[in-house]
């Protein structure tokens, strides 16, 4: 890895904190990089995660590692060398050979086999391991049979690998007939027969195997195949239930009255990431529905990070080491480095069936992204001339499917099979981009029509004068609140939200927080606050926080829960809402926004929205109007900083992870660059003109911030963040100070910029608390 990029070290004082422009621009040896993680990671679990058997011992991470540092141990392994890696600010793109690289387009069946080879080899290397070739010994018992009415029902003991060792129990429902029979295979849960009898109703023969978590009733016959292979193949426990699907097919393959044409696979959960591995390495497997797999499922794992509120693979990988290979939590902060997601496996499985499903309001998924990977998935498809073979279900509900979800399904491998007509509706539930944002808006610009905006202008004024005192600095803020307005869209006329009644919050849920905290609804969201809050006390009103949530898709601000009890129990009443496009308003709300308010924009609805609840709170009789604070993480973050720029009303502002500064935000610089405003998120889609442009954006993060001033302002803002960089948050906060510093106030300006990843962690929830503390005592 390089050196420190810059040679001449500046320094400077934010807020009060020694800031070191150099070392925001360092570049870590891998060994450094590996040190800093294991800093911010959590011990390796040792005890079994909740939902295991009790007396069940914790997984190993291999036959040799206990833990994952045991592994790092043994075996010497680094972080890649993430600076050579590509920033891709879409998932990798599955008809791109060396993305990045070379970046070949895929134009011939001969470069999609190259491709599918590139992918095939990426996603074993660094997610789950490679497994063994196809045993050539299987053997087959038959153990019991039995008549069930008119069906029959087999138990067969499979024996395979070296010596014959390995071994996987299978259970067959054969529907009565001659067949050939399509199979629907799934994992074996002891006690649950429902799905195989719904599909033997069909025609179908079921097939269960066991090969998966011993939580589900049987021992896990895939368990010992790790050590038996080892160690030339490392195949990790979710590649392991995928390749004993494949030893069922093999015996089935044996049988004349299958249809080897028409096999299904399906499974829920993590025996939903089992079916997508499985189907994306075995071409048998003509169809196949992963049931909400979530993070490595169908859920790509850049859109499970932190600011996500997902099943992050931080989570995923502590909890479960042993699901998938441990080379993969070297990706810790650094998800959209990963030359392979999830949507390549969907690749993979064209141009075979394949829905996608998952319930959009379950807590460890992401509606949002999942749409994504179907997207990018589609391609490839389509390339293949098969992108009627690819299917989104995205259902109201819970984790779990229900039978009706069931015969969805069933009607998809029907369809695939051509043995039934019901075709899947594919409904998306964002349904944008911003292609289509222009043919609904007809707006269209050139970015060239803008003037550049070089650094240093910010003490400038319309004249070009020097602007030297803060009376000539409030003259110039004006315009720059009319380009903010410009960027956030055409507002249309209107008067905020009264009460909200909405089912969906129940599904969805509410925060979960301390017993002694006071719940009151108010207008489009919930305000908390502790005892201490009297109504019939003026002297006891209290300080407020508005915290707007991050890119919680499924859930909206329903894990704000921990954030709210500490504000509240901090003295602070707190009010939070679900954003739109986020919780119980990520449905038709968000989906057809930009065909109703076609010159707006969600970001300006997200904002006109902190506005109308600092106009319902400040004349709440428990809340002191002229404490009003504004707190985000991530997408709250920016929202915070738009929304405080633009009202004076609002005390001060709190923003964690919330932004980097745009106009230096180029092309792979960042995870997502501008692309997060423009095209993936839909919040700011003119920004979406100056993509390759820039340095014409009317407006950025120091002028922003510097409206805010004097009022106070706290940025959060982690050194090896993904999405920002560093260096130009520190250079804005650095010419947002000047303002400050006219008015005498350089104080009220702080940046806390802890070592760490993209994320909401319990230390700077410390610092905000404290921080606003001292603004209020």
């Amino acid at each position: 890895m390089r050196n420190l990029i810059l040679s001449l070290i500046l320094n400077l004082i934010i807020g009060g904190t020694l800031i070191n422009f150099a070392m925001a621009q360092e570049d870590l040896s891998a060994e450094r990089y590996l040190e800093r993680l294991l800093e911010v990671l959590p011990a390796d679990l040792t005890k079994p995660s909740g939902d295991q058997l009790p007396g069940t011992p914790p997984a190993h991470i291999s036959p040799q590692d206990f833990l994952w540092r045991d592994w790092l141990k043994r075996t010497g392994e680094l972080p890649p060398d993430f600076e050579q890696m590509p920033s891709l600010p879409f998932l990798p793109d599955p008809l791109i050979l060396d993305q990045g690289g070379r970046n070949i387009p895929v134009r011939t069946i001969s470069q999609w086999q190259e491709k599918r080879e590139e992918m095939e080899r990426l996603a074993q290397y660094w997610i789950t391991g490679t497994p063994p070739p196809k045993p050539d010994n299987l053997t087959a018992e038959v153990q019991s049979e039995r008549k069930i009415g008119s069906l029959i029902e087999k138990n067969v003991l499979l024996k395979f690998g070296p010596d014959q060792k390995a071994q996987l129990h299978i259970s067959l429902l054969i529907p009565p007939g001659e067949g050939p029979f399509p199979v629907f295979i799934c994992p074996w849960k002891k006690n649950r027969y429902d799905w195989v009898q719904a599909a033997v109703r069909r025609g179908y023969v079921g097939c269960r195997f066991t090969a998966t978590d011993p939580k589900y009733g049987y021992a896990d016959d895939s368990e010992f195949y790790e050590s038996l292979w080892w160690p030339e193949y490392d195949f990790s426990a979710i590649m392991r239930w995928g390749w004993a699907a494949s030893r069922a097919i093999d015996f089935l393959y044996t049988l004349e009255y299958i249809n080897q044409d028409q096999i299904a696979l399906t499974g829920l959960s993590r025996n939903g990431k089992m079916a997508l591995w499985a189907a994306a390495y075995d071409d048998r497997i003509k169809a196949v529905v992963p049931i909400s797999g979530g993070t490595g499922g169908e859920n790509p794992f850049r859109y499970t990070t932190d600011k996500y509120a997902s099943e992050t693979m931080s989570l995923l990988t502590w909890a479960r080491p042993h699901w998938l290979h441990p080379r993969l939590r070297l990706f810790v902060g650094q998800e959209s480095k990963l030359p392979v997601d999830q949507n390549s496996l969907m690749a993979l499985v064209a141009p075979r069936g394949l829905m996608l499903t998952s319930s959009v309001t379950e807590s460890a998924g992401n509606a949002w992204g999942i749409e994504q990977a179907y997207l990018s998935a589609m391609k490839a498809y389509r390339f293949l001339g098969a992108e009627d073979r690819i299917a989104l279900d995205l259902r109201e509900g819970l984790h779990a499917p229900s039978m009706r979800d069931m015969e969805r399904y069933l009607d998809f491998f029907d369809y695939i099979f051509g043995r039934g007509k019901i075709k899947p509706k594919n409904q998306l539930m964002y349904d944008y981009s911003f292609k289509k944002w222009l043919g609904l808006s007809g707006e269209w610009m050139d970015p060239l029509s803008w003037p550049t905006n070089p650094p240093g202008q910010l003490l400038i004024d319309h004249e070009g004068k020097q602007i030297k005192n803060r009376i000539d600095w409030e003259e110039k803020v004006p315009a720059i609140r009319a380009k903010i307005r410009w960027v956030l869209g055409e507002e249309p006329p209107a008067m905020g939200p009264g009460i909200q009644t909405d089912y969906l919050q129940e599904i969805v849920g509410l925060p979960t927080v301390d017993a002694q905290i006071k719940r009151e609804p108010l207008s489009i969201g919930q305000l908390y606050f502790s005892g201490a809050g009297d109504p019939d006390q003026e002297e006891k009103k209290l300080p407020l926080v508005i915290y707007l949530h991050e890119y919680s898709y499924s859930s909206g601000m329903a894990k704000s829960g921990k954030i709210i009890t500490a504000l509240a129990q901090a003295g602070f009443a707190v009010y939070v809402y679900d954003q739109i496009g986020f919780g119980t308003r990520s449905f038709e709300e968000s989906r057809l926004f930009y065909h109703r308010f076609p010159h707006w924009s969600k970001m300006g609805r997200m904002v006109a929205d902190v506005r109308w609840a600092v106009d319902t709170l400040s004349s709440h009789p428990i809340i002191d109007p002229e404490r009003i604070f504004v707190a985000g993480y991530a997408l709250g973050g920016n929202v915070a900083v738009y929304s405080t720029a633009l009202d004076e009303r609002i005390a001060g502002m709190i923003s964690i992870g919330g932004f980097s500064p745009l106009r230096s935000n180029t092309p792979g610089k960042t995870a997502e660059g501008i692309y997060e405003y423009s095209h993936l998120h839909s919040l700011l889609p003119r920004l979406g003109f100056f993509i390759g442009h820039e340095e014409r954006i009317p407006i950025d993060v120091n002028e922003m911030l510097a409206t805010i001033a004097p009022r106070p302002a706290l940025v959060i803002a982690p050194t090896w963040d993904q999405y920002a960089s560093h260096y130009d948050i520190l250079a804005n906060m650095a010419d947002a100070e000047k303002i400050y510093q006219l008015y005498g106030e350089q104080e009220q300006l702080e940046l806390f910029a802890p070592e760490d990843y993209n994320r909401f962690s319990p230390e700077m929830l410390t610092k905000m608390i404290q921080w606003l503390k001292s603004k209020i005592d």
